[in-house]
């Protein structure tokens, strides 16, 4: 499992933004090894985080190689005052059981 963590501070957005989003969104939930997102936002509310994840490094690239996703890359400076991605690979998670997540709780007990 990957996620390729959005972080970002937004500009300013227009109407070419949410269509392109909205498109972008669509694209991912339909992707062949999408497996879900989440976001949270900073408590001054100035950046925020999108967090996706994937099945594979294949399905990642995928998406990432979508047009839509690339005509973002291309005009990302009209929206964002700045961003940052992070890939990483799931390597483990765990909890306590009482949180439903995207990744799976992997703890066997002996942790």
């Amino acid at each position: 499992m990957y996620c390729a963590a959005f972080i970002f501070e937004a500009g300013a957005y227009d109407d070419d933004f949410h269509r392109l989003n909205a498109q972008i969104k669509a694209v991912a939930v339909a992707s062949p090894g999408y497996l879900g997102v989440e976001q949270w936002q900073s408590p001054d509310g100035r950046r925020a985080n999108a967090t996706y994840y994937w099945s594979d490094l294949d399905a990642l690239k995928a998406f990432s190689n979508h047009p839509a996703h690339q005509e973002a890359k291309r005009q990302f400076a009209r929206w964002y005052d700045g961003y940052h991605i992070v890939i990483s690979e799931v390597l483990r998670s765990y909890g306590n059981g009482t949180l439903a997540h995207i990744t799976p709780n992997d703890r066997s007990g002996n942790e």
